[in-house]
């Protein structure tokens, strides 16, 4: 496992290197490695990044079933665009169950703790599970949530997976330019159930 004196080391000497050489860095250090997306606004970015530096790589994508129509038909566009080899996870129950048992309960309802696991939490432990990732790409940014302001662009997860942002530092005028130059799509119609605020960290990363 990845010392967190070497992650230091990375986040010091690759503070403002390109995407690319982060992921270059990252696939050095351990081939075994995945990415996961919810497709919401700029992942895009780091779908086109990861796999045009690792052709093929699995795509994790772990769907609530709460998505605007918005967002699935960016799913399907963007993954034949770029061509994205993606393994999809959903909840044991299904979406219309759920919502005649609870509903999306409020985060302050004590039915949420038990939501998040059905909807997120338990299909990205079983995703996990499946392709055992040494090395995880994501497009965690600083400025996000306060837990995400203190990680850098190497981390470690719960689990001891090498946690990697390569866009960590951008902001979205930077993201802009980046999909434009790629004509890449994005899609601001998005809804996280689990969420009640968009800088509420979700219980994957912290």
């Amino acid at each position: 496992m990845i010392t967190q004196d070497k992650i230091n080391e990375l986040n010091t000497l690759l503070k403002d290197a390109q995407p690319s050489d982060i992921i270059l860095k990252a696939i050095e250090l351990n081939g075994e490695a995945v990415i996961t997306t919810n497709f919401r606004p700029y992942e895009a970015a780091i779908l086109y990044a990861v796999n045009s530096v690792v052709s093929n790589i699995p795509v994790i994508w772990c769907d609530t079933g709460y998505n605007t129509p918005q967002t699935y038909r960016h799913v399907e566009q963007v993954i034949k665009d770029l061509a994205l080899n993606v393994f999809l996870y959903v909840p044991k129950q299904t979406t219309a169950h759920r919502d005649v048992i609870m509903g999306i309960p409020s985060v302050d309802a004590p039915e949420h703790a038990l939501f998040t696991e059905q909807v997120k939490l338990e299909p990205f432990r079983r995703a996990m599970e499946a392709h055992k990732p040494k090395v995880w790409f994501t497009n965690l940014r600083q400025g996000q949530t306060a837990f995400r302001d203190s990680i850098g662009i190497f981390s470690l997860s719960k689990d001891g997976v090498l946690k990697v942002s390569p866009f960590y530092y951008w902001t979205d005028e930077q993201l802009d330019a980046y999909l434009l130059e790629h004509h890449l799509p994005n899609e601001f119609k998005y809804f996280d159930p689990t969420k009640a605020l968009a800088n509420r960290e979700c219980g994957l990363h912290g």
